[in-house]
């Protein structure tokens, strides 16, 4: 059934929340902040896996520079901030729902997990690759929303968006995705989540979301200058 990987993955995500939001309480100030460290390195050493994987970085590097220049027109590191501050307007005093909601939901939806499972079911696959994602999504919402709100319970939201375009574009797109394409996908998606470890870690905070686009150019540069 197509779907049903990014089915489970948001309900693992929604159900890690609701634990991590009723168990919150029961966590100290300082195992939240070592659950959140220790989650962060996690983050940095699947984004520089995936970063190192690169074969062409002058994709990589147009990727984000075209990218970035797109997301800031668009304005969407704003705009989903405001969607999070919306939100978060409608449960006062649940956290930093905001902040929450732009983290998770870029933690989620960015790696090469979310693409290559999202493809994976879309190709006609039984969604292996998102049934583990989902187990890894589910345990951090536990920590995540424990420490941030339940901004973290609506990334389920954009992941059900984002990882649903790319499998339902799949079935249209199969000559197009080739090995080399999803490589400098995963490498330029690498980098995000690099830049989100930095942001978990506390060492400096970069506009993402406003990165965002550079996953979807890399494709058209890889079949325009990628080498053969």
């Amino acid at each position: 059934m197509i779907m049903q990987g990014t089915a489970v993955n948001a309900a693992a995500i929604i159900i890690g929340s609701f634990l991590g939001l009723k168990a919150g309480h029961l966590i100290s100030g300082r195992v939240r902040g070592t659950v959140m460290a220790g989650l962060g390195l996690a983050v940095l050493l699947i984004g520089v896996q995936l970063a190192l994987k690169s074969r062409e970085p002058l994709i990589v590097i147009g990727s984000l520079i075209g990218g970035g220049v797109i997301g800031e027109l668009l304005r969407i590191e704003a705009r989903l901030e405001d969607l999070g501050n919306w939100i978060g307007g409608r449960f006062k005093g649940s956290g930093q729902v905001a902040e929450g909601f732009v983290t998770a939901s870029l933690l989620y939806c960015v790696g090469a997990m979310a693409i290559m499972g999202a493809l994976q079911d879309g190709l006609g696959s039984p969604p292996d690759i998102l049934y583990a994602k989902a187990a890894l999504d589910g345990i951090a919402s536990v920590a995540l929303a424990s420490a941030l709100g339940v901004g973290v319970l609506f990334s389920a939201l954009p992941l059900i968006a984002y990882q649903g375009a790319i499998t339902l574009s799949a079935t249209f797109a199969q000559q197009l995705l080739t090995p080399v394409v999803v490589q400098e996908m995963n490498a330029v998606g690498g980098l995000l989540i690099v830049a989100i470890a930095l942001d978990l870690l506390g060492i400096k905070r970069l506009p993402v979301g406003n990165l965002l686009p550079a996953v979807f150019l890399a494709p058209p540069l890889v079949m325009l200058f990628a080498s053969s």
